[in-house]
């Protein structure tokens, strides 16, 4: 299975289904793809960043990740994680169903900023039914294997689109429940990351000792001060090339002194340079 895909996440066929359930360590760094990516959360504990946005999500809570969009799970190994994860070749459904605009689910999630969608109970209802049947299609040496799973996929297609226009989207969406002090902190980050940000910094304004609110963030966030802060100033970067921005400019405005280090850290966090993302 893993070979089917390169390093910078090339999808060989038209779509691929994956249903796993692990306690596997975190995903990979924030990253995308080439291919528009579905995600159905069936078990488990994971809060889904994606772009800007903290997702906790729910069972059977739907995430739509459009091509180039960025993203990175969060994955409580405590507790086994199910989901079911369809890789998508938009070209492939642009040309199997070109009147129904059934990518338009990808672009409205996209413009609204929002890419969680919730469907209620009759929905989730059919939405696992035909996941199972997806999944008993069979293999290729069945009469009309390939047909039947191509029908399935645009019926599910079909279906979550219905749900992003009813309004699955709008409803509401729990975020992680942060410290006060810590949540302040986000927000400032958030909104300074422009200039200098350190632990000595940022615990002073939330007063608490560096220490402490070391540990603090780190049991809150899962990970550190400062790659906290390295990641979303590489996220911001990444927003701003892809709207035209120069890179070098990009660089600057999301706090980065040295291009020579943006350079690195874009590359190893994205797996791609700056000039190649725009």
């Amino acid at each position: 299975m893993r070979s089917s895909y390169s390093r910078e996440g090339y999808l060989t066929e038209n779509y691929h289904l994956f249903h796993l359930r692990d306690t596997a360590g975190q995903e990979r760094d924030f990253h995308f793809h080439e291919f528009d990516k579905i995600v159905i959360l069936l078990a488990g504990n994971v809060n889904y960043l994606v772009e800007s946005q903290t997702y906790a999500l729910r069972p059977w809570d739907i995430l739509l990740i459009q091509h180039h969009v960025i993203h990175k799970a969060l994955i409580d190994q405590s507790k086994p994680y199910e989901r079911v994860i369809l890789y998508l070749d938009r070209q492939f459904i642009e040309r199997a169903s070109p009147e129904a605009a059934l990518t338009g689910c990808f672009e409205r999630a996209d413009k609204q900023g929002q890419y969680r969608l919730s469907p209620g109970q009759p929905d989730a209802q059919s939405l696992g039914a035909l996941l199972a049947a997806l999944e008993k299609a069979g293999d290729d040496g069945q009469f009309g294997a390939q047909t039947l799973r191509d029908t399935l996929v645009m019926q599910l297609l079909i279906l979550i689109n219905r749900i992003s226009l009813s309004g699955g989207s709008q409803q509401p969406d729990p975020s992680p429940q942060y410290d006060p002090k810590i949540a302040d902190t986000l927000s400032y980050i958030q909104e300074n990351l422009s200039r200098p940000l350190t632990a000595e910094e940022l615990a002073e304004r939330v007063y608490l000792s560096k220490y402490h609110f070391m540990r603090l963030f780190k049991a809150q966030t899962g990970t550190t001060v400062h790659a906290y802060v390295r990641q979303r100033r590489l996220l911001y970067a990444a927003q701003l090339i892809r709207t035209g921005v120069d890179a070098s400019k990009a660089a600057a405005d999301s706090g980065f002194e040295e291009y020579s280090t943006f350079f690195r850290a874009f590359r190893e966090c994205f797996g791609v340079s700056p000039g190649q993302l725009k």
